[in-house]
């Protein structure tokens, strides 16, 4: 990879920028007018033309100016992530801090209101995830006698996430031997991580090393493959913002996207990228992860309870957004959600 330098970077970080601003293919008469950096027009020209040749703008069209390729927003955005002091909003501040003080003890209220928020800031979509279920700390869990043979499963998290299904048993139980049965479970997992919580689960069913009766040992086959289950649809709640998008996407684009994000194989491939990851993070050009959304790119950073769980929130949009003012809301929400979250444990 070409090392900038300081001259090819400032022309280059001018025709990102103007291309952001403006819309239109940049010029290097345009970037003369706009900016006191001292350099004739012929000189911004040859230098553009050397950074099309490294593949960091290009031209769409002959006689027409440059606009920046994947490559060059990638430059744009780490340096903006990087050497880039980036203002909070204290617009944002404010109404998050309103909408929070009043849903404090409910958290997925307070994912969703983060989202509706950052929306109503960023005009384009919103998308915020739940903690990841695994990271959950499993407190106890419930059997209650549905019919026949079918019961209600009721999880419950140190934190009151309630996760629940009905399941089928190969025999009538009485609620007075599911109880039984729950309490084994509670008393042998409670305090642990949903993911450890499997791990042991699984490994234990194995070795064949469960010595129990029999519901219990039936019911642990059955928490195998129920805790968790990430393809459930506990990420595809926390959607808003499809209107009023200035030049974000014609309606089929929007369409195209909404359909996307319900794709569950999306949301957890698009998990797996960021939830490990801290802080915020922009993805550029999103055809690499699923080839339908290509020209449209994520801002998108980490929240957490404090404790081990951690959950995502941020904006898809068109690869011409404006980041320098996108960056710091993205990142401002994120760092609000962990605040509140922390100080309701």
């Amino acid at each position: 990879m070409h090392k900038l330098s300081e001259r090819f970077k400032k022309i280059l970080w001018l025709t990102i920028q103007s291309h952001i601003d403006l819309n239109i293919p940049v010029g290097s008469i345009l970037i003369a007018r706009r900016f006191p950096i001292g350099l004739s027009p012929a000189t911004i020209r040859n230098t553009m033309a050397r950074l099309e040749e490294m593949g960091y703008i290009k031209q769409p069209h002959t006689s027409a100016g440059r606009v920046p390729t994947e490559k060059g927003y990638s430059f744009y955005v780490n340096t903006l992530l990087e050497e880039q002091a980036l203002p909070i909003n204290t617009l944002l501040s404010d109404e998050l801090s309103k909408r929070f003080r009043y849903i404090k003890t409910d958290s997925g209220m307070l994912i969703k209101e983060a989202a509706k928020t950052l929306s109503s800031f960023s005009n384009y979509l919103a998308l915020a995830t739940p903690p990841r279920l695994e990271n959950i700390v499993f407190q106890r869990i419930k059997f209650i006698k549905y019919e026949k043979k079918k019961i209600l499963t009721i999880l419950i998290s140190e934190d009151n996430v309630v996760k629940h299904k009905i399941i089928e048993l190969d025999k009538i139980y009485t609620q007075k031997q599911l109880d039984m049965a729950a309490n084994n479970l509670n008393n042998s997992f409670s305090g642990l991580t949903i993911k450890k919580v499997k791990e042991i689960i699984i490994y234990q069913l194995y070795k064949q090393k469960i010595i129990c009766d029999e519901l219990t040992d039936n019911l642990l086959n059955i928490c195998k493959d129920f805790i968790p289950s990430e393809s459930d649809d506990i990420f595809m709640n926390e959607i808003s913002g499809t209107s009023n998008l200035p030049d974000f996407a014609s309606m089929k684009q929007i369409k195209g996207i909404l359909s996307i994000i319900e794709e569950k194989r999306f949301m957890l491939k698009l998990l797996n990228q960021v939830t490990d990851a801290k802080g915020t993070r922009v993805l550029v050009g999103m055809e690499a992860i699923l080839p339908a959304i290509k020209g449209f790119s994520m801002v998108i950073s980490t929240y957490n309870d404090n404790k081990l769980a951690n959950g995502s929130v941020g904006i898809i949009g068109p690869t011409r957004m404006n980041y320098q003012k996108l960056i710091p809301i993205v990142d401002y929400t994120a760092k609000a959600l962990t605040q509140v979250l922390s100080e309701t444990k």
